[in-house]
């Protein structure tokens, strides 16, 4: 075991490296009640051409099918695993991401049992014919409800204009006809290829004694039988700079429109310190240009273009990225455009360095905040893991940034000519393709 000190923060935290190649991280929180575990494997939508493990020819396999596996893996021989960890006092839930998929825990009591639940159903698959047949009416249920969720819509929608070839764009939870086309032999394989315990994490964060956790763990994983891990070939695809289309409008039964306008990061190999810097500089920039204290929030809000549902953000994963603005409202056709002239004017001026320190320290304030959240913690550090990032180093890199380096980055990333595109939902009957 080994322990990093971050004496910023006051947090220790401890890792150990399993045989199996499993890394695991404790965060003791010392007078925090509730606990919180993620068990992620570094496998999410966009996983769905590969080398399957022991073969040599890739395999493309159905959208949706990580979606699918998440959902299949609480259902053992004896039934539902929510159940086991209701009664132990847990709340137990999971989720699917582009990139990842986590099964996790929180609860106050029962740790040690919670925690062998978590690690023993997530390795330990179990399907049948029948299951995966019965499964799939239940997820086309979920499919049809997020395509009557005009959020949902906004959202991928605008992916979809903006990428052409990366599976970033397709819905994470498929269609329901390539749903239909998952069997049980290919769950079988996927889960072979990607929860391989050398391409997981298991973190827990709480009121924890480090060496007990890590020993329990350690004896956990030595009852069982693993092969040795290997390399995960991934199929990548050539994703053409500019975006595929700079407007998309899509009819729904809706009283008030929604206007989404994506940027498209052009470059997507960033990794580690890199990457870091990249997301919080966009970030920083963002709040400057949309933040509810900028010129440019309170003239859309005066203009009637944006209620509080309006948001923006940024998504940066070695592979993509993309920037996000926008939300209701009853005009997005002109929330779109007012949106890329705001950003293009935003270009014309140079940085002011008062705003930027405003707004530098305004985000450590958050970032202090949220290092008091257990769920947030474990929510992140995976994601910053995998990407080779460390979410303890996110406040030097914040009190790094300068004004040139963010000078430099805007320029780079917000432009509106080749790499901006919208998604618009509009009340059925006003739509146009544009």
């Amino acid at each position: 075991m080994t322990k990093q000190t971050f004496d910023q923060l006051q947090e220790t935290l401890h890792f150990d490296k399993l045989p199996n190649g499993l890394h695991v991280y404790v965060l003791p929180k010392k007078g925090f009640n509730k606990t919180f575990a993620t068990f992620t494997t570094k496998y999410g939508s966009i996983d769905n051409h590969f080398v399957p493990l022991g073969e040599e020819e890739p395999l493309r396999v159905p959208d949706g099918i990580a979606h699918f596996l998440e959902h299949k893996l609480f259902e053992d021989e004896e039934g539902d695993v929510f159940q086991e960890f209701s009664k132990k006092g847990a709340s137990a839930n999971a989720f699917t991401s582009f990139n990842r998929t986590a099964y996790l825990f929180s609860s106050t009591m029962n740790i040690e049992d919670n925690l062998e639940t978590l690690m023993n159903f997530v390795q330990k698959p179990y399907f049948t014919d029948e299951s995966v047949d019965k499964e799939k009416g239940i997820i086309e249920q979920e499919i049809k409800m997020y395509e009557d969720n005009p959020d949902w819509q906004n959202f991928f929608g605008l992916l979809k204009a903006m990428f052409k070839e990366h599976p970033v764009g397709i819905d994470i939870a498929g269609t329901v006809e390539s749903i239909n086309q998952t069997t049980k032999d290919l769950l079988y394989t996927c889960y072979k290829t990607f929860y391989h315990p050398g391409n997981m994490v298991l973190f827990i964060v709480g009121n924890v004694e480090p060496e007990k956790i890590l020993q329990q763990v350690r004896q956990n994983q030595e009852n069982k039988t693993f092969p040795e891990p290997e390399d995960i070939q991934r199929v990548t695809v050539k994703e053409p700079t500019e975006v595929d289309e700079k407007k998309v409008v899509i009819p729904m039964a809706v009283n008030t429109g929604k206007c989404l306008v994506g940027i498209k990061e052009h470059r997507h190999d960033k990794q580690g310190e890199d990457l870091l810097k990249q997301e919080l500089s966009i970030q920083l920039l963002l709040e400057m240009m949309f933040g509810q204290s900028s010129e440019n929030y309170q003239a859309l809000y005066e203009q009637g273009l944006i209620d509080d549902t309006f948001s923006f953000d940024y998504t940066g994963e070695y592979g993509f990225g993309f920037s996000v603005i926008g939300g209701d409202s009853k005009n997005p056709e002109a929330l779109g455009n007012t949106i890329k002239t705001m950003i293009s004017d935003f270009l014309q001026q140079p940085i002011n360095k008062d705003v930027v320190e405003r707004i530098r320290k305004k985000k450590i304030g958050y970032f202090l905040k949220a290092m008091n959240s257990p769920e947030f913690i474990a929510n992140q550090f995976t994601r910053y893991r995998f990407n080779d990032m460390d979410l303890f180093h996110v406040i030097p890199m914040l009190e790094a940034l300068t004004t040139e380096s963010l000078q430099e980055t805007l320029n780079d990333h917000f432009n509106v000519d080749t790499q901006m595109s919208q998604c618009l939902i509009v009340p059925d009957g006003e739509a146009q393709r544009g």
